[in-house]
């Protein structure tokens, strides 16, 4: 049996194809890449009939994932995640049916163990010595712990004003983190530049191809919890982007492979309002976002002043009949607070944004009292102490 059927990459603005046998990062075309497979062969053993026995953990679905051999992959037992009803809070809010995919259960904490697993994997598999990765938080914690499960060196650029447990959590794990005095945007120039200079390798979002790969996952853990039957929305909080663009790509994949029809849901993303530069360009029909100047929300995984892979999301957004939307961080940490009181539900303020989206979406009749919507909770609570210190 194949264990992959990776066939190579494929640009998302030419389609320009490249090997996967080389390391990559953005086309020539300065867009990202995507990983390409012979999906006719995976279907020959991917089918939602033989999942039985199976890995627990995202590796489950090999065959379109990036790993030449099963003793090639960096895993700490990532994905398959809870999918947990919430009918008080959904009664609560208007709704009859609500389910939040809890992806705080991953290893490090956050859905972005996915997305390192696979990076990591093929890093190692390519023969990568050390690495530089800019991030928001998160990101940079679950980085490290890859690399350090993998033998590969780190650098982590991290906004100052990050949680402490983040820069903590990358430490732990080896990891060289230098404090950085702005915001995302400003971290992802300074590694670009520590890349060139030092013959690193850039793990940073999109510009690296195997991330996407891994948090595409979640959208084949759906269909299998949902039997197939996929929800009318996906309720998604959006800084990068990553997440949404990797479920839709995933979408395609199981519909060519027979797990799925050409139904989808409808792809909402969720911002802050002090950082939404997908928000704006959605409402002004663009094409593409214009950077975020002067990002004030103080929650982390949302504070993206500037979106490498917009016209993806917003591609996605549009082709799905979605919308996207900003709230205030005050209340995402009511809903923080709010999902913990009604349902004991573990929300970071990223996931609690969408939870605090669905009565504005539901006034705007973007989303129907009737329709079963997924929510997506990015990440535990537990890594936000200082910014959640008081919330009860």
């Amino acid at each position: 049996m194949t264990f992959s059927t990776l066939q190579g990459l494929v640009c998302t603005q030419t389609g320009q194809h490249a090997r996967a046998d080389a390391l990559q990062n953005l086309s020539p075309a300065g867009a990202p890449y995507f990983a390409d497979y012979d999906l006719e062969a995976a279907a020959r053993t991917l089918r939602p009939d033989a999942m039985a026995g199976r890995p627990q953990s995202m590796w489950r679905y090999h065959e379109v994932l990036p790993a030449p051999g099963s003793d090639a992959i960096v895993s700490l037992g990532e994905g398959m995640t809870p999918l947990l009803a919430a009918p008080r809070l959904a009664a609560s809010l208007g709704l009859k049916h609500l389910t939040v995919k809890d992806e705080g259960r991953n290893p490090t904490g956050s859905f972005k163990d996915r997305g390192m697993s696979a990076a990591m994997t093929m890093a190692k598999h390519l023969g990568v010595k050390h690495l530089i990765i800019p991030t928001a938080g998160n990101a940079g914690g679950s980085a490290s712990s890859y690399a350090a499960r993998a033998g590969i060196g780190i650098d982590v650029l991290v906004p100052g004003d990050a949680p402490a447990a983040n820069h903590d959590e990358c430490r732990r794990a080896g990891a060289a983190v230098t404090l950085v005095d702005g915001f995302l945007d400003e971290c992802g120039r300074r590694a670009a530049a520590i890349a060139e200079a030092e013959g690193w390798f850039e793990l940073s979002t999109f510009k690296e191809p195997y991330r996407v790969e891994g948090k595409k996952t979640m959208a084949y853990e759906l269909a299998e919890q949902l039997a197939g039957a996929l929800p009318d929305a996906i309720v998604y909080p959006t800084g990068g982007g990553t997440g949404l663009v990797a479920m839709w790509k995933a979408f395609d994949e199981m519909e060519a492979l027979g797990w799925i029809g050409s139904a989808r849901p409808r792809m909402i993303s969720v911002q802050a309002e002090g950082c939404a530069p997908l928000v704006r360009a959605f409402e002004a029909g663009a094409e593409t976002a214009e950077p975020w100047a002067d990002a004030t929300t103080k929650v982390s995984g949302l504070r993206a002043p500037k979106v490498l892979a917009d016209a993806l999301c917003l591609k996605a957004i549009r082709e799905s009949g979605g919308t996207a939307i900003a709230v205030p961080d005050a209340a995402m940490f009511e809903f923080v607070s709010r999902a913990g009181r009604t349902e004991g539900l573990n929300v970071c303020p990223e996931g609690a944004a969408c939870l605090a989206a669905l009565p504005k979406l539901l006034a705007r009749g973007d989303l129907g009292a009737d329709e079963r919507i997924v929510v997506f909770n990015t990440a535990t609570p537990h890594k936000y102490g200082d910014l959640l210190a008081g919330i009860s």
